[in-house]
């Protein structure tokens, strides 16, 4: 199992749209993460930042994020939610959620 950190910025008048979305998230969007091996997958919100974490439980990250970003259904549900996000200027080039390096865990 790999824990993934990341963490992007929310455009603040975009914000209670975000929320509003994440709410209630589509199911099809979820049974997708779930098929690539995505568990206890949470997004916490501080001021303009998103901070997301999940545990991946698949052989290969790269190759579930291409299979989540081939799925027309999530693709349909980016457009609503990536209009409120910008990522931030640290991020490696290509990367919209900019990965965070895990620096302490107890289990």
């Amino acid at each position: 199992m790999q824990r993934i950190g990341m963490v992007i910025r929310v455009k603040p008048e975009k914000l209670e749209e975000y929320k509003r979305l994440h709410a209630q998230p589509w199911p099809g969007v979820l049974e997708t993460l779930h098929r690539v091996g995505v568990r206890n997958y949470s997004i916490f919100q501080h001021a303009d930042l998103l901070f997301g974490y999940l545990e991946f439980q698949g052989e290969s990250w790269e190759e579930a994020q291409k299979a989540i970003a081939a799925d027309p259904v999530t693709q349909a549900w980016w457009k609503l939610t990536d209009p409120c996000q910008e990522p931030l200027p640290s991020a490696r080039e290509g990367e919209w959620w900019a990965r965070m390096e895990q620096v302490f865990l107890m289990e």
